[in-house]
């Protein structure tokens, strides 16, 4: 990494070429042209010719080939690993073009990115691993016969990945439908292409075989809608907004297709009144600040204790206001660019709506005045308080650097207004005792609790939501289950099986 200069205003090496990749193929686009941009600056980073539903349809046709061609199907789990271990390893030797792309292209920072891709390397590596330990199941017997349960792979499976971390989520998608023996047509976001399309670069070059993976960028009223409407699409894992979410759903139900869907939040961080408040402060800062607010678990309604309210908000206002706001490539800064201006628009709407709704906005509340700045999509760290938890800011997700912040009094008070949400996908805690920290998180409508932490994520772990937060779980074990087929085979004992025909 020390070889880069992340202060470099212009992006220090090329991107992919305009060219998209369909089943093994690199080729340009038969869709429009599209600009991407760098939020940092505003400058573009690479033009896209984007796919079209003829690219789709070319993608899945070479998906469901090479997915059903023996080579591939046949496999044993420890074969299909070795694949696993080697896009690891190459994903790893690319850490910092990886990282440096993905920054330019979203706005994070490098230390963060660099932490996603190693994010991305470990979640191969990890279903690598589970390939070699997986087991099928010899189930019980209720007769004289003996049963078993094997899993096998779905086909094509559609993954939609969202613009916030490209190369994490590619990763937690591709993975384990490799692992599970099926081929990916993936559809990065439209604004965010550039990471994905290096991916498959990696990817194709570890000698994975042609047509088990496909990215089409594009729009996903055109891509992805005819990913998930295509015959050859036997799953689609979508990570993104509830809205398109509930329309894919509403597609499944059609096909009578899986889906696992990662949707929208709006987490409730707790602060009760024994917290370490310094430790806490720093926690929410992180939970809802990093990554510019732009996460889907970003700790986005806080109650804290009405007796400890006003000290506690008094030290998260000051220490947020000395939150470094600046380009996502300098190493000092904290806070960097929202993804796209159009994004950054709609956030500062969501912030002018808190005023109308009658909100104090404490800090922050504006688009940075900085000349530096000028030109890039930046929003300043904002906190307001004064709204009830049933005003559209405090139960609406933003997706940005805005926090709301509400008192609350007594725990019953906590769990109605904290559960009052559409969402459940994830919370924080931040208390001294362990006991009421158990207590209450069993009583969170939440996929995700954290206490005394917050945006601690393992592959390890099973995610997901509940409520409007999304369908199915995702990581662990079981990941890749979720990319699989079910069959039950049975063994007939008897001698003479069916005696009834005699």
């Amino acid at each position: 990494m020390t070889a880069l200069d992340f202060r470099e205003a212009t992006l220090p090496f090329a991107p992919i070429a305009d060219r998209i990749f369909v089943g093994g193929t690199w080729r340009q686009g038969t869709g429009p042209a599209f600009e991407v941009t760098d939020p940092s600056t505003g400058e573009v980073l690479q033009v896209v010719h984007q796919a079209t539903t003829t690219d789709v349809d070319e993608a899945v046709r070479r998906g469901r080939a090479a997915a059903e061609d023996p080579a591939w199907r046949s496999l044993l789990p420890h074969q299909r690993a070795k694949f696993l271990h080697r896009i690891a390893d190459a994903i790893e030797a690319n850490t910092s073009r990886l990282a440096l792309l993905q920054s330019y292209n979203t706005g994070k920072t490098v230390a963060e990115t660099t932490a996603l891709v190693g994010s991305a390397a470990g979640t191969f590596r990890y279903f690598a691993a589970v390939l070699e330990t997986a087991d099928e199941d010899l189930t019980t017997p209720r007769g004289n016969y003996l049963t078993m349960s094997v899993h096998e792979p779905i086909g094509v499976i559609g993954a939609i990945a969202p613009w916030n971390s490209p190369v994490a989520s590619d990763a937690q998608k591709i993975a384990p439908a490799l692992a599970a023996g099926n081929a990916v047509v993936l559809k990065p976001a439209e604004w965010t292409p550039l990471v994905s399309l290096e991916l498959a670069r990696i990817l194709d070059e570890t000698g994975l075989p042609a047509g088990l993976l496909s990215v089409l960028p594009g729009k996903g009223s055109v891509v992805g809608d005819a990913i998930v409407h295509h015959p050859g699409v036997g799953k689609v894992t979508f990570t993104g907004g509830t809205n398109t979410g509930r329309a894919i759903a509403h597609a499944a139900a059609e096909k009578l297709m899986p889906v696992s869907l990662e949707l929208g939040g709006k987490s409730p961080t707790i602060v009760l009144d024994d917290a370490d408040i310094d430790a806490a402060v720093n926690g929410v800062m992180y939970g809802i600040f990093s990554s510019t607010g732009q996460s889907c678990i970003a700790g986005s309604r806080l109650f804290v204790d009405r007796r400890i309210y006003e000290e506690f908000l008094a030290k998260l206002v000051a220490k947020t206001q000395r939150l470094r706001l600046g380009p996502s490539r300098d190493p000092d800064t904290q806070v960097g660019p929202m993804v796209h201006r159009k994004h950054r628009d709609s956030v500062a709407a969501y912030v002018d709506l808190a005023r109308e709704e009658g909100g104090r906005v404490l800090c922050g509340g504006a688009i940075p005045d900085d000349e530096r700045l000028r030109d890039g999509a930046y929003y300043l760290p904002t906190i307001i308080d004064g709204l009830p938890n049933t005003s559209r800011t405090c139960q609406e997700e933003i997706f940005g650097p805005v926090l709301v912040v509400l008192p609350f009094d007594g725990e019953a008070d906590l769990v109605a207004q904290a559960n009052d949400s559409v969402f459940g996908l994830a919370s924080g805690i931040w208390t001294g005792d362990y006991r009421r920290a158990w207590k209450l998180a069993r009583r969170l409508q939440a996929g995700t609790v954290w206490i005394n932490t917050y945006k601690q994520f393992s592959i390890s772990t099973p995610f997901g939501g509940v409520k409007e937060s999304g369908l199915g779980v995702e990581k662990g074990r079981s990941g890749i289950a979720a990319y699989s087929r079910q069959k039950s085979i049975y063994w007939g004992l008897d001698e003479e099986p069916n005696p009834w025909a005699d």
